[in-house]
């Protein structure tokens, strides 16, 4: 007993440090974050983090920013632009765009929460009203054009993170609106035709729909202040060399929207730009997410020896075959190429098929459930899933499904106590677990019971379809890892190799979906962990196929869209 809580223990303990780590970072200063609610004009809820530096006060206010985040995130994305604001003195103000996150949905709806925001940084007596700024990454960029067109005299300077003026969620921009706007536009954004109307990121000086903003008939030179910050005409162009969803985590982009606000609002402490901290924070949270894993690891090994899931232990794990043989290695690639192979063709089916609904209510959760099911149906049509596997009992059928509920849930209560009295979550980048509300939680459960058939299929197919006799332990982990995540790793190392030396991905028409599949390589590294770990323990690839499914089913709720709104 004492070996099997040494994992469960070291869990915890890389949570607590990750954690108090980036609570430290996040507070930096004296900054204090806490939760604030506010409603839209139609009554939606908006759940928003407010960063208070110490300075500001009701007698001392200090100037304000909204800061919103993209498409199918949320307002911890923007944790280190919130940041390294909070840090130099704004009160900043990060919002779950509405059908995100915890506010009310649907996504799309009410300026994308925009306007309500900004009239509740307003509304602040802490908060400067003449100096207020806007941020927005990607949609969010769209989410602040809409504030600041709802109130025109209510912000002093605007900056674009990876986002535009314009069609097709925005007003056009003028050379007098927005008022003093930085465009931050990294070299190899997938976004560049979307946005501004040009095939390559790096060519955006040349996109006539940017030179109308900035009132210019020439190339737009980037650093080069156009128009003037008096009269709320400024305008400047940055072109930091990362990727769309990268400026979350380039200290350039963040650096660039620093200087931008320094040079455009009084009030802020004239910390250099490249004076960040918000690093650690991320590293803060990426420990938390590892000892999230670890966490389940050691619950599911401590559960298996208690009594009723003791009967689930087995130290002779079945194999498929004796060695690696080409048969091996041709049913690997297989497992490796159908997945990618089909990606992009399901997801647009699916869009096509299954609009949102009151039964299916979040767009990318379909895509994602119909990509899989369809896999797992096809792994099992072509004979992937049909090898011999090990005689399981009825009762240890139920005893290997049920272990999934604890195990899962004692990860639950390490993200909801972080969340709770830190306002954190457990992530790298755009890749976060997170608890889910209770119109979620809802969500959830429609989508557990398909996403349950493909981990049923795909694991019988990873367990005991491609297992080898006497494999070592890290050989198995290894390659179990390779097979799930390592067809999407060389796909998408492609895909970017293309988008690095020529400006333009490998399929220019699909830049939001290959960004979604950034975060299957990481989730699928740890579907197999997961997996793996469990079966080694039982021989049985039931727990670890019911454990990936509920945590996967949370995971993808929680951080996904909902386009339709319930009752």
């Amino acid at each position: 007993m004492t070996r099997s809580w040494r994992l469960f223990f070291f869990g915890w303990l890389i949570i607590a440090i990750g954690v108090l780590t980036a609570h430290l970072v996040q507070t930096s200063g004296g900054v204090s974050v806490k939760e604030v609610r506010y409603s839209t004009d139609d009554g939606r809820t908006i759940s928003a983090l407010l960063y208070t530096p110490k300075m500001a006060t009701a007698t001392s206010p200090a100037p304000g920013i909204l800061a919103v985040h993209g498409y199918i995130n949320s307002r911890e994305v923007q944790s280190g632009f919130a940041i390294e604001f909070a840090r130099r003195g704004y009160v900043v103000l990060t919002p779950d765009q509405t059908g995100h996150g915890y506010s009310d949905a649907p996504a799309f709806a009410n300026g994308f929460g925009g306007p309500a925001s900004l009239a509740y940084l307003r509304s602040l007596e802490i908060v400067d009203l003449d100096n207020i700024g806007l941020e927005g990454h990607s949609m969010g960029g769209w989410a602040v054009l809409a504030a600041a067109a709802a109130l025109p005299e209510g912000y002093r300077s605007m900056v674009l993170e990876g986002s535009s003026t314009g069609a097709p969620f925005a007003m056009d921009g003028t050379p007098d609106w927005p008022r003093n706007l930085a465009v931050v536009f990294s070299k190899f954004d997938e976004f560049s035709s979307v946005m501004w109307g040009v095939d390559r990121a790096s060519d955006i000086n040349e996109s006539p729909k940017l030179r109308a903003l900035f009132n210019s008939v020439d190339q737009i030179k980037e650093g080069k202040i156009y128009g003037d910050t008096a009269a709320g005409t400024a305008r400047v162009l940055y072109q930091p060399a990362v990727t769309h969803p990268g400026d979350h985590i380039s200290p350039v982009a963040i650096g660039h929207a620093i200087d931008w606000f320094a040079e455009t609002l009084d009030g802020g402490m004239r910390l250099q730009s490249d004076s960040q901290i918000w690093v650690w924070k991320e590293a803060g949270t990426l420990a938390a997410l590892i000892g999230f894993v670890i966490l389940l690891m050691g619950t599911f090994q401590i559960l298996l020896e208690t009594p009723y899931f003791s009967r689930l232990k087995t130290k002779t794990p079945s194999g498929a075959f004796e060695r690696r043989t080409p048969g091996w290695w041709t049913t690997a690639a297989i497992s490796m190429i159908l997945p990618v192979s089909t990606f992009y063709l399901f997801f647009k089916w699916a869009e096509a098929l299954f609009p949102a609904s009151a039964l299916l209510p979040q767009t990318i959760t379909t895509q994602i459930v119909f990509w899989a099911v369809l896999n797992g149906g096809i792994a099992a049509l072509i004979g992937l899933t049909s090898r011999p596997s090990v005689e399981t009992r009825k009762h240890d059928v139920i005893a290997a499904v049920l272990i999934a509920i604890p195990t899962v849930a004692m990860g639950y209560v390490a993200v909801w106590l972080a969340g709770t009295i830190f306002h954190i979550d457990f992530r790298f980048w755009f890749i976060g677990v997170k608890v889910l509300n209770f119109a979620q939680a809802q969500i959830a459960v429609i989508y557990a019971l398909p996403l349950g058939v493909y981990f049923i299929l795909a694991s019988r197919a990873l367990h005991q379809g491609l297992s080898l006799l006497g494999d070592s332990r890290w050989a198995q982990y290894a390659s179990n890892a390779a097979i799930m995540a390592g067809g999407f790793a060389i796909f998408l190392g492609a895909q970017y190799l293309a988008l690095f030396s020529t400006g333009k991905l490998l399929t220019p028409s699909e830049p939001l979906n290959t960004i979604i599949m950034l975060q299957f390589v990481p989730l699928m590294l740890i579907v197999s962990l997961l997996g793996t770990f469990a079966y080694r323990r039982t021989a049985s690839y039931i727990p670890g196929a019911a454990i990936n499914t509920l945590f996967v089913t949370w995971y993808i709720v929680a951080g996904q869209a909902t386009q339709f709104a319930g009752s």
